[in-house]
């Protein structure tokens, strides 16, 4: 008889956004009338940029046209969308990669949950707590974590980062194979300064630890002075490996594009001590498992480094980005403690009274129809802690605002 994978009937009943969108509907089913803001699962709502949508019918057209189809393409992405990524997001930083050193993808989460296939399944992970779900999750289902005691898995390092030590992950005291870092941060919204960074690439190149970044939301940066990639330190190339994603940036949830940087530098041993580069890896694991991304996809990605591209998904970024002031602003003024959102389209904010994250998260849908998302569904560390997100529109978060100004004075 076939026998089921039992390190997936470890996981949670439901991802976190599946546990949160089960509880509005019931709300909505006792409240058939409300009118519910969403201010929680990180969608955005502000159209495709013009240079995209141009760019997406121009090669939609070119589909149309015996010269011009494209069928399956190459699992690594597109040359002229690799050479703008080189071109646009690394040269300017002083970053000097090669395009085979590049992998396009759809989205930060499908490469940062699936680039753990490359170690072994015994390999020791420590992340920062909060964290995002995937990247514990993804190692759950290879049997990585261990098992679950009170929140957190046994084979597990946590890094605590919360209002108490500033945000700073502190450096494990002992060796860890295998860390996630996340800057800017999802989801407290906070942000890694050069100094912390190079801490951490040091730690991993002394320990010969592995270093996975997720830099999905670097473009909201507004510090000059905090970096925008890992490999902006010295040495991060022998000891990371980096994934990006349009998602965010560009409003490509529904259009799917991304990529990870995968240095040729970058090596890892086997039991005997021999050092596989990972880079080749990689792209024979993309070559049996992925078939790439839409030539239409990759057109529309390559528009956002033209100069009109730039600057409208700018003005996008910036549209959010005013949106998290707004809400630091309020929320800051009603007496609540908030972070985040400077360089970050996410707020973080302590429940007050001693409340849990979902208690609040519960008090907040049934009290002003505002829904965000409870913090301990990030992990230990986020009990206490709620997330909002900047990416509504201006008029829904203004609303939303409102209704929790009413809300807390009743």
């Amino acid at each position: 008889m076939a026998l089921v994978n039992e390190h997936f009937l470890k996981l949670p009943n439901n991802y976190l956004f599946a546990d949160i969108a089960k509880k509005v509907n019931a709300f909505k089913v006792t409240h058939p009338k409300a009118d519910i803001i969403s201010l929680g699962i990180g969608d955005v709502t502000q159209p495709l940029c013009p240079a995209v949508v141009e760019a997406m019918h121009k090669a939609a057209d070119e589909m149309g046209t015996a010269s011009g189809f494209h069928g399956y393409g190459p699992e690594q992405g597109y040359d002229f969308l690799r050479e703008a990524i080189l071109k646009n997001d690394f040269l300017p930083r002083g970053i000097h990669l090669d395009i085979d050193e590049i992998f396009v993808n759809d989205g930060a989460k499908s490469d940062t949950g699936n680039i753990q296939e490359l170690i072994r399944w015994d390999n020791s992970i420590g992340v920062t707590d909060p964290i995002y779900p995937v990247y514990i999750d993804s190692n759950v289902m290879i049997g990585r974590a261990g098992t679950v005691e009170d929140g957190r898995w046994s084979n597990v390092v946590y890094m605590h980062c919360n209002a108490e030590n500033g945000f700073v992950p502190q450096i494990p005291k002992r060796r860890v194979d295998v860390i996630y870092l996340c800057y800017p941060n999802n989801p407290t919204g906070m942000v890694i300064t050069r100094e912390e960074l190079r801490k951490w690439v040091n730690y991993a190149l002394k320990n010969d630890t592995l270093i996975f970044y997720d830099a999905a939301y670097q473009a909201y940066i507004q510090d000059d002075s905090i970096p925008h990639s890992i490999y902006e330190i010295r040495g991060a190339r022998r000891c990371a490996i980096e994934f990006h994603s349009y998602s965010k940036t560009a409003g490509f949830t529904g259009v799917r594009c991304g990529y990870t940087v995968v240095p040729k530098d970058l090596t890892a041993a086997t039991l005997t001590g021999e050092r596989i580069p990972l880079n080749p890896l990689w792209y024979r694991r993309q070559c049996t498992k992925f078939n790439g991304i839409s030539y239409i996809s990759q057109r529309a990605a390559e528009a956002i480094y033209s100069p009109e591209g730039k600057q409208q998904v700018k003005q996008t970024i910036d549209y959010y980005m005013r949106n998290a002031r707004l809400m630091l602003g309020s929320l800051r003024k009603l007496g609540f403690e908030v972070y985040g959102g400077e360089n970050a389209p996410y707020i973080w904010m302590r429940t007050p009274n001693g409340s849990s994250s979902w208690q609040f998260f519960e008090e907040l849908l049934y009290g002003a129809g505002v829904v965000c998302t409870p913090g301990v569904g990030f992990g230990p560390a986020g009990e206490g802690y709620v997330r909002f997100t900047a990416f509504g529109s201006k008029e829904k978060t203004e609303e939303a605002l409102t209704r929790i100004e009413n809300w807390t004075k009743k």
